[in-house]
Order: C-alpha cells, then sequence, then structure tokens
C-alpha cells in the first residue's frame, strides 16, 4: 500500500492499510490510523497524528514548523481526527509554546485547494472551506462553518457554530454562532437560515434565531443587555445557547 518511491522515516506510525503515493514523505514522528489515503508529494512531518479515514490529497503540507517568528524549535503538535479530506496545497502547521503547543482539525472537514490553517488553530467538525481560505493563527472555528472562497480570519478571532463566511470576507473581529458575513469590508448580514434548514432546524427554530440575531445586532441594545435577555428565553429557546456562549466569550469584539 505504499508506493516504493515514497520516504518513510522507519520510526513513523503507520496503519497496515493505509495507502501513500508516489514520492510522499513521512517524518518520525507522525503517526497514521487505519483507512487514510496519503496522495503523491504530500510532506508530513513534525509530531503529527492523523485519525482513521483520511484523505490528503497531492501536494499538501501538514505539521510543518509554525509560521511564528517567535518559534524557537520548542515541541508541539498537530492532531487530526476521523474523516478529514484534505485537497491539493493544503497547508496546516502545528503549534507553538505561547498558543497551547497544538493545533487541532476535528472530524468530516472538507478543506478545498490551496487553504490555510494555522498555529494553535482550534478548528472544529464538519467545517468548509472553499479554496484559498486562510486561518491565521491561534484562531477557534466551531462546528459546521462555511468558509467561501478566500475568506478567512485574523489571528484570535472565533468563529461560532453554523456561521458563514462570504467570499474573500476576511473578519478580524469575532462572529458569532449562526451569523452570516459577507461584503467587503465584511458585516453581518443575517443568520445562515439555508445552513439549518439543511441540518434540520425547524422553522421555530431558525426564527428565534433570527429574532436573537435582530436583538444583538438591531435593537441598539448594549450587548450585555442584549445577552441577558436572550438567556432568560434559554429555557424555551435551548437553540440560543451557542449563540450566546459564542458572543458571550468574545475577546476581540463581534463583528459589527
Amino acid at each position: 500500500m505504499i508506493h516504493p518511491t515514497a520516504v518513510i522515516d522507519p520510526a513513523a506510525r503507520i496503519a497496515a492499510d493505509v495507502e501513500i503515493g508516489p514520492y510522499a514523505i513521512v517524518g518520525p514522528e507522525v503517526e497514521i490510523a487505519a483507512g487514510c489515503h496519503i496522495g503523491p508529494h504530500v510532506v508530513l512531518t513534525g509530531r503529527t497524528r492523523i485519525g482513521r479515514d483520511n484523505r490528503i490529497f497531492q501536494f499538501a503540507s501538514i505539521g510543518e514548523e509554525p509560521q511564528d517568528k517567535k518559534f524557537a524549535g520548542e515541541g508541539s503538535a498537530l492532531e487530526i481526527g476521523t474523516g478529514n479530506t484534505i485537497r491539493e496545497y493544503v497547508t496546516i502547521n502545528r503549534g507553538t509554546a505561547d498558543g497551547g503547543g497544538v493545533t487541532r482539525l476535528g472530524d468530516n472537514n472538507w478543506i478545498m485547494a490551496y487553504c490555510h490553517i494555522a498555529h494553535d488553530c482550534q478548528v472544529g467538525s464538519q467545517v468548509t472551506m472553499a479554496n484559498g481560505a486562510t486561518l491565521a493563527g491561534h484562531v477557534y472555528v466551531g462546528d459546521y462553518v462555511i468558509f467561501a472562497g478566500y475568506s478567512g480570519a485574523h489571528q484570535f478571532c472565533r468563529i461560532g457554530d453554523h456561521a458563514f463566511l462570504g467570499m474573500y470576507g476576511g473578519v478580524s473581529q469575532d462572529v458569532p454562532a449562526y451569523v452570516m458575513v459577507s461584503g467587503q469590508p465584511p458585516r453581518p448580514r443575517g443568520i445562515n437560515s439555508e445552513g439549518l434548514k439543511r441540518r434540520g432546524f425547524s422553522a421555530d427554530q431558525i426564527r428565534n434565531i433570527r429574532e436573537a440575531y435582530r436583538l444583538i445586532y438591531r435593537s441598539g441594545k448594549s450587548r450585555d443587555d442584549a445577552l441577558a435577555e436572550l438567556e432568560a428565553r434559554v429555557g424555551q429557546q435551548p437553540e440560543l445557547d451557542l449563540m450566546i456562549h459564542s458572543a458571550r466569550v468574545s475577546s476581540r469584539g463581534l463583528l459589527r
């Protein structure tokens, strides 16, 4: 299952059924679980752990040193979950000591060509990153987030679950759960209602989320007052909890 031209360090830990294509390079600290397919010319290096059933396409660079001038060769890692598709020329860097030491990518993500996930990012599951989308260092991304082509996030930004970033939209502040961002400069444009429909949210839940969005962004109330009002509704509208939490933990301020 390993092409004879691939360069595999004897110390690498690779499950018996893993497929590795021509001229791929696998370093000594790499672990690859069962069911993975590693394409031609892929480079896997550093302390990189790859879970089951991942597909990594040709010319991707996974687990390389972080692009951080403060990095001094300290031990750091990259952890990739299960069932991810990582397309051509994707780059995912491992973490830094200042950022906790580990970059993480969850399960069942779809990472298209030329995307970049920088050091210390924490990316959830079921995330879609279209071609050229980019995450700077220390970015947090929740589950079911969609990045359109060439969108991205400034370092330390937080993107909440089910959010949507439109094409060419580079955000420098936090995006709460469910919120759709588009335009140049990018601005909140409502909620990701189509995505929520596809994921089984009911009409009532979507209406509640839309009303919550209006309270945060259109009512003129302070963030704390709006969130306090929403917290009083959570008992009967639990779907609001994701939006409230993502707004409460914001450190860079909400994108407006």
